[in-house]
């Protein structure tokens, strides 16, 4: 895999598997994917653009997300 940074189009992340919200309806809809870097990073990507660009997050900066969420934190509070 080449240098994995953000922004960089999703599907150049080869070698990964891109899930979703077990809460996306089947429809498919507005969803976001993630997926496991090699190194313990997430890429995240928007589900209706596949070939789009990607966020691509630390282990760290994933779990602060994941849990921000889970307390209700919202930006810039």
């Amino acid at each position: 895999m080449s240098h994995i940074r953000n922004g960089m189009r999703a599907s150049e992340l080869q070698g990964i598997t891109w899930v979703k919200s077990s809460r996306s309806g089947p429809t498919g809809g507005n969803c976001v994917q993630m997926a496991v870097l090699p190194g313990g990073g997430i890429a995240v990507r928007n589900s209706r653009h596949p070939d789009g660009p990607a966020l691509i997050f630390t282990g760290a900066e994933w779990n602060e997300f994941i849990h921000g969420v889970i307390r209700g934190v919202r930006p810039g509070t």
